[in-house]
């Protein structure tokens, strides 16, 4: 019997822990997923890789090329039959048609016909086809670019700071988004309880007038202002659940996957505490502002490399043959070199991109400060509506308080016939209209303290 109950006793707990509903996603929990999983973060991390990609490869050039070519042909055409044998080091006089200039001659030394320097020899000109195999390695380095090289791996790595910096702004967005979704949620459910609060009221009411009535103190009217009210405040009700569903598929999109429950904070947002120069030096606008005035100063070093002469050498080795590698080592070659090449004139146009480039780097100067500045006016900005919205909430609050003692009175005057349904109806109104004014204040505030967060770039944690 022990063992029947103890048995008993675990399946009721592994029953009850199956049925136990999982632990809701906190903000914190929210973010982490939100960095692994979204898919714009994603988009934005590949963008990162592929720049730093295109800085390997501008740095790449410093180092030249080397390359190994094979090449077969097979041919009767005289200049590359006769191409090939020189390639391989087996030509002979006999390809020249010395045989058939001896035998013109009759080879005893006399002086020969005129026919035998006019006559075209038949090798030379109609030799048989040939096959043909030659391997070459070849290297090719750059030895001065006019620093045109340097320039371009410049302007890479300042694009691939560029991308990084689009991908934390990137994420930054995000996290700005999630959380304020969560406290969007917040407000959401303390708006639906307070319209429970007044439907618990109205259903207080709404029995309370049906006593009435039958007792002869009411009329059929207050009945049907009171049911029409309910359905008001329960149309209210469904709203904000129905916002409630869609605000869990934003979060859902989010962080890529199914958020179905979610732990609210449990206060408002906590006023950003960076300084106006502090939200200036962080802000990632601004920072790719100075990137991108990088980059423009790496451009004008391009157009000044070519003002430069250019100078390569390269360097090969080879082998040819009839065969594939025949013979290899004796029919080997090599050749060394070097090449200078110096633009002198090209009508004024080298000149011409070196005066654009200067003056998009001093364009972008100027948007650099122009950057700064409206920052600078955005902050201010949102710091003003701030204090707008926590004085509009600190009289909303004490206007929602007096909001519900008129509501108390005049529920307690209709009990004494002392007002009329109507009047009850409109201090009830006046309720909902405070509640649903406050929740607009609060969502106000925490957008705007958001926004000034987002300017800053930070990441803010909240464990409430």
């Amino acid at each position: 019997m022990k063992k029947i109950v103890s048995v008993l006793c675990i399946a009721v707990a592994l029953t009850a822990s199956e049925l136990a509903s999982p632990s809701s996603l906190t903000l914190d929990e929210a973010i982490n997923i939100l960095k692994s999983k979204n898919l714009e973060i994603k988009v934005a991390s590949l963008d990162v890789e592929a720049a730093k990609a295109d800085t390997q490869t501008a740095s790449g050039n410093h180092w030249g090329k080397l390359e190994f070519i094979q090449d077969f042909a097979n041919s009767n055409d005289a200049g590359n039959v006769f191409g090939f044998k020189l390639s391989s080091r087996e030509a002979t006089f006999g390809d020249f048609g010395a045989k058939e200039f001896m035998t013109a001659t009759g080879m005893n030394g006399g002086v020969p016909p005129a026919s035998a320097y006019t006559t075209p020899p038949s090798n030379l000109n109609y030799p048989d086809s040939r096959n043909y195999f030659q391997s070459k390695l070849k290297y090719e380095v750059p030895l001065f670019t006019g620093f045109q090289i340097t320039s371009y791996t410049d302007i890479m790595n300042s694009m691939t700071k560029m991308k990084t910096l689009e991908k934390h702004q990137v994420m930054s967005e995000k996290i700005y988004q999630v959380r304020k979704s969560f406290y969007d949620m917040a407000l959401l459910k303390n708006s639906e309880k307070n319209l429970n609060t007044i439907l618990e009221n109205i259903n207080t009411l709404e029995k309370m007038t049906t006593s009435m009535i039958e007792v002869g103190y009411a009329k059929k009217v207050d009945l049907l202002e009171v049911q029409a009210k309910k359905g008001n405040v329960q149309r209210l009700i469904n709203e904000i659940k129905s916002n409630q569903v869609l605000l869990y598929h934003y979060i859902s999109f989010l962080l890529n996957q199914k958020v179905s429950d979610i732990a609210t904070p449990t206060t408002d947002v906590s006023m950003a505490s960076s300084t106006n120069e502090e939200i200036l030096q962080s802000n990632l606008d601004i920072k790719k502002a100075l990137m991108g005035l990088d980059i423009r100063k790496s451009m004008v070093d391009v157009s000044k490399s070519s003002y430069y002469p250019m100078i390569g050498a390269f360097a090969e080795t080879s082998t040819a043959d009839s065969t594939f590698l025949g013979n290899a080592d004796m029919h080997k070659a090599y050749t060394v070199g070097a090449r200078l090449s110096w633009n002198i004139f090209n009508g004024g146009i080298d000149n011409a991109k070196l005066e654009k480039s200067r003056i998009e780097h001093l364009k972008t100067t100027t948007q650099v400060q122009l950057a700064k500045e409206g920052i600078a006016l955005q902050v201010a900005k949102i710091r003003t509506e701030i204090e707008t919205s926590n004085s509009e909430i600190t009289s909303l609050e004490k206007e929602l308080e007096l909001a519900n003692e008129i509501y108390s009175n005049y529920e307690g005057r209709y009990k004494e016939k002392l007002s009329s349904m109507s009047d009850v109806i409109i201090k009830q109104s006046e309720q909902i209209q405070k509640i649903l004014q406050l929740q607009q204040a609060h969502n106000k505030r925490n957008e705007r303290i958001f926004a000034l967060e987002n300017l800053a770039n930070g990441e803010q944690n909240d464990n409430n």
